[in-house]
């Protein structure tokens, strides 16, 4: 996979991207990041990239002209079909189904922006799709450039050490991941559960299931709503929830 970044920080990019996983991968050839800087493609001594926003205001809005022509240069820099995705607030909020679609493709090229944002025409001119990571504000579009790109990389064939890693993952199936432990058993009176300790897959497994389950069903049960629950899983939801309220009423009591 191949991606390239459009941004007035490119250090930013090669920085973030050089570590764990991405670095990896990187490393092996499984995925390039290279970074565009619209100031290289600007006419004026002072290689000007934003003005004064048209009908006031605060703040610097970002110009056409040199964001274009960085945007075409990483294009061709690309296999073809390689989407151009604008980062910005008021795009459709990135998750694990999107990573997905995106690891499949050959490469794409992510818009970083600042400031007040874009002129609107470069994004009706360049745009194939906007992205967000949520409802909230930074103060530039690079760290959510390196958050995509680590959930795409890592789901790469190869990316990982363990191929069914990412098959685990929270989100990987609208579910939160299970409780994870390790070494050693006891730590200040709190027990490894004694299911892990046992060696029944089939009930390791099941209990993984439980937990996961669970957790999603209390913290973000909406995941839920959009899942198609098995018998199974219906049951384990159904012990969980049991489970849960029998420690409530110890506690109380």
């Amino acid at each position: 996979m191949d991606i390239q970044v459009v941004t007035l920080f490119p250090d930013m990019i090669q920085l973030g991207s050089g570590f764990g996983v991405c670095g990896r991968a990187i490393d092996r050839n499984l995925a390039s990041v290279s970074s565009v800087n619209p100031r290289d493609f600007t006419t004026d001594v002072h290689r000007t990239v934003d003005d004064r926003p048209y009908g006031g205001g605060p703040g610097m809005v970002l110009k056409v002209e040199p964001f274009s022509r960085a945007i075409r240069a990483a294009k061709r820099a690309l296999p073809a079909g390689g989407p151009v995705i604008f980062l910005s607030p008021q795009g459709r909020r990135f998750d694990q189904r999107i990573a997905r679609e995106l690891a499949e493709l050959p490469g794409m090229v992510l818009v970083a922006g600042r400031y007040e944002g874009f002129d609107e025409r470069l994004i009706e001119a360049e745009c194939d799709d906007e992205m967000s990571l949520g409802d909230f504000v930074l103060s530039g579009g690079e760290v959510v450039a390196l958050a995509m790109m680590d959930a795409v990389i890592r789901l790469l064939p190869g990316a990982l050490g363990d191929e069914t890693s990412a098959e685990n993952d929270s989100f990987s199936d609208d579910l939160f991941d299970c409780p994870h432990y390790t070494r050693p058993e006891q730590v200040d009176g709190m027990a490894v559960p004694q299911v892990l300790l046992d060696g029944n897959h089939e009930e390791i497994r099941r209990w993984r299931l439980k937990q996961a389950l669970g957790r999603t069903s209390v913290r973000r049960p909406d995941l839920l709503d959009r899942r198609q629950l098995t018998d199974e899983e219906e049951r384990l939801l159904r012990e969980y929830q049991t489970e849960q309220q029998s420690k409530q009423l110890q506690q109380v009591n």
